[in-house]
């Protein structure tokens, strides 16, 4: 695909060195070193010109390596934080002149409540960033909540969702939660992450049991979509995926030039403030 000016990358992490920024002990996973350096350089080599930092689970709700990366290189890069429930509207102010435009829920790679879903704290949460324009991510099986759509119905903010619902690709996009999914896109609530279609299947690329998730995405609300590479693509089983063919996928993804224009550029400089 040729480069697009603009483009984003909305999905990646940082990791270490160790030393500096040390791991939370609850952790499932000790990644390799993912340096801010090494990320700019995939970048650059992906000519992809703007990059959005996740906050990984292996720091809990230590930001240090995530606001350090993105000072680094702040006209470039936005980042996603995890915070506490009780922080304060200072510090919520500080994330944002850092670049910090959402926090991140996950309720998947845990090992105490995992698939458990604090709507209630989430919401009070929702509250106190509404003002600063955020949203709230969420890493979760869509699938595992049938009811999503009225469960989020009342949300104060927009959602956003991780790899592409991450339902496993055994499964169909009739599934009740993914069907949920959709209608919170098409009712402008929901972004959707067309991201790590390696992590929903077995199958090595082009993971084709997956297409018929992005498809279905991509037909229902292109306005509500982005993508990401999911770099440096942590805890994973199967082999290491090739960057620049997770681009080409998505490109098959998405054969429309004006809608992969749309979900490479527009969508991304709506959400996160480019």
């Amino acid at each position: 695909m040729a480069p697009i000016k603009n483009c984003c990358d909305c999905h990646a992490h940082v990791c270490g060195p160790e030393s500096r920024y040390p791991y939370a002990a609850s952790r499932l996973y000790t990644p390799h070193d993912a340096l801010p350096s090494d990320y700019r350089r995939m970048l650059d080599a992906l000519g992809i010109e703007r990059g959005v930092l996740v906050q990984p689970s292996i720091y809990a709700a230590d930001n240090r390596a995530l606001l350090d990366a993105l000072a680094q290189d702040p006209a470039r890069l936005r980042g996603v934080a995890v915070v506490p429930w009780n922080i304060s509207s200072k510090e919520l102010e500080r994330l944002h002149a850092a670049g910090v435009r959402g926090v991140r829920q996950n309720i998947v790679d845990l090992k105490d409540g995992k698939g458990v879903l604090p709507l209630a704290e989430l919401k009070n949460l929702g509250k106190k960033i509404k003002p600063l324009g955020w949203h709230v991510e969420f890493l979760m099986h869509v699938d595992e909540f049938p009811d999503l759509d009225r469960q989020l119905a009342d949300f104060p903010v927009e959602v956003v969702f991780g790899h592409l619902g991450y339902v496993p690709a055994a499964k169909s996009p009739g599934e009740a939660g993914f069907k949920a999914l959709l209608r919170l896109m098409k009712d402008g609530k929901a972004w959707v992450k067309m991201t790590a279609p390696y992590r929903l299947t077995p199958s090595g690329m082009p993971y084709p049991e997956t297409d018929r998730f992005a498809k279905a995405l991509v037909a229902a609300a292109p306005e509500r979509l982005i993508w990401g590479t999911d770099w440096p693509h942590v805890f994973i089983k199967s082999a290491m995926p090739d960057d620049a063919k997770l681009l080409a996928l998505f490109e098959r993804w998405a054969p429309d030039e004006k809608a992969r224009r749309r979900i490479l550029v527009d969508n991304p400089a709506q959400l996160y403030g480019f």
